[in-house]
């Protein structure tokens, strides 16, 4: 997924890495400091790059935010296929893949809690809140699910007609809302993540999701 909004695109190499420092700076400060008080300066002096670095990339700090959130959101999908493979190799590719979509959906979020717990300005940002720039409010959760959905497809053992296709996009929206409000919940009564409540949503996802993909 390309990240937006960029004012400009990085064409080389060194561009790139620039685009990149600017974004680390931008998590490392927001482990530190409220979304309010992070500006275009303090990124700067962070990352160590001119002003007018960071304004070649980005209109604003909003626009800044909507980047890192897209940027976890490539990283987390990137752990959970690095994770399904290797244990699809452990596996031996065996007759289900390594354990399922239900392996699968438990990997969906341990990942989650992995960078909840360690990725720098993750806990604030996420994959969109709390300061979505472009999108509208409810559209974090739907570019998640509809990327998961894509990532996981293999797995789901599903396709086919429109309808079917519809069915499981909608149930993947709704089992996405769902880990957001209780992982929300588990992070509030721990700060590392309640283990009853994180269980309790992986239950809840896999008996809801059965409902679909079995």
């Amino acid at each position: 997924m390309p990240i937006p909004p960029l004012r400009r695109h990085p064409v080389q190499r060194r561009s790139a890495e620039r685009l990149g420092r600017i974004l680390d700076a931008c998590a490392e400060l927001l482990d530190e400091i409220s979304y309010e008080e992070l500006s275009t300066r303090a990124v700067a002096e962070r990352a160590n790059v001119p002003i007018g670095s960071v304004y070649r990339f980005f209109s604003n700090k909003r626009a800044m935010a909507e980047a890192l959130a897209h940027r976890n959101l490539d990283e987390y999908a990137a752990r959970i296929t690095r994770r399904l493979a290797a244990s699809d190799a452990a596996a031996d590719s065996g007759p289900d893949g390594g354990g399922g979509w239900r392996e699968a959906m438990d990997v969906v979020v341990d990942e989650y809690l992995a960078m909840k717990r360690g990725a720098p300005g993750f806990a604030l940002i996420e994959f969109g809140h709390p300061v979505p720039a472009t999108a509208p409010p409810e559209q974090p959760n739907h570019l998640v699910a509809d990327r998961l959905r894509t990532l996981l497809a293999d797995r789901l053992g599903t396709g086919g007609d429109e309808a079917t296709e519809e069915r499981l996009r909608v149930a993947f929206l709704l089992a996405v809302e769902a880990a957001d409000a209780l992982l929300r919940l588990a992070f509030r009564v721990d700060p590392e993540g309640d283990p009853a409540i994180v269980a309790e949503t992986k239950e809840l996802l896999r008996a809801y999701l059965a409902r679909v993909l079995d």
